[in-house]
């Protein structure tokens, strides 16, 4: 294939709007903020996960404090009850038994109080871990929300130099003869470069420095023939510098 020399060079200049491209999409893939919060939306589904074991403890706690409290009111009833017969009682025998039963709800009652005091200490350790559950997902909602407009800052900024990039690269591939623009995007599909510089007597294509014979062989080729990389790589481009 032939193409002019000034055909050729534009090459250069379209490699460098792809890899512009291609560096765009790839920070457009791995905003350093997606990772973070990735780990933030796993740290906050077991948050949740948590709470709502730990509220369930609170509520079966404070379900058992109204038990007891409705026991407790059950006994304080019954003994109001005894107290009220006992001193409308003229019977000897039944005061004695209501005396006794009145010993057994002091018992029972004092008894109900020491565990309403136990699940009410329960309750408040309960709402502590509550707290602490409820500040660490405030604190995790915090940072997803400036980590995720951080991300959308940067997502939007990335989204509009690609634009530009691709409008850019547009550009110059109209400027470029459509047969050497396929050779050229052949190349690039299948080894990730469609054209390099030749340097200094280095493929910058490969970063490898061409043998003698390679060089002579580009020596005596037509300024207008389109040369592969001696790896067949990419298009190498001839200018000043390649020390020819």
């Amino acid at each position: 294939m032939k193409a002019p020399a000034s055909e050729q060079r534009k090459l250069l200049d379209l490699q460098a709007a792809d890899n512009r491209v291609t560096q765009l999409l790839h920070t457009l893939r791995t905003l350093p903020q997606e990772a973070r919060l990735a780990e933030l939306q796993r740290d906050s589904a077991a948050a949740r996960s948590e709470f709502a074991g730990v509220n369930g403890e609170l509520e079966d706690a404070q379900a058992e404090i109204a038990r007891v409290e409705g026991d407790i009111a059950t006994v304080a009833a019954r003994e109001k009850r005894d107290l009220e017969r006992m001193q409308a009682s003229s019977s000897t025998k039944d005061v004695q038994g209501l005396e006794h039963e009145l010993a057994s709800l002091k018992v029972r009652r004092s008894n109900l109080e020491d565990i309403e005091l136990e699940v009410m200490e329960r309750v408040e350790e309960i709402e502590l871990r509550l707290s602490a559950i409820t500040a660490r997902r405030d604190d995790i909602a915090t940072e997803e929300r400036l980590l995720a407009a951080q991300r959308d800052e940067a997502k939007a900024r990335a989204t509009t130099q690609l634009e530009v990039a691709q409008s850019e690269r547009s550009a110059i591939a109209a400027g470029i003869d459509p047969e050497l623009l396929g050779l050229y995007d052949r190349q690039r599909q299948r080894y990730g470069i469609g054209a390099a510089l030749l340097q200094r007597g280095i493929s910058l294509g490969t970063n490898v420095t061409l043998t003698g014979s390679d060089l002579a062989r580009i020596r005596d080729a037509d300024p207008d023939e389109v040369l592969l990389d001696p790896e067949g790589t990419c298009i190498l481009v001839r200018t000043e510098e390649s020390g020819l």
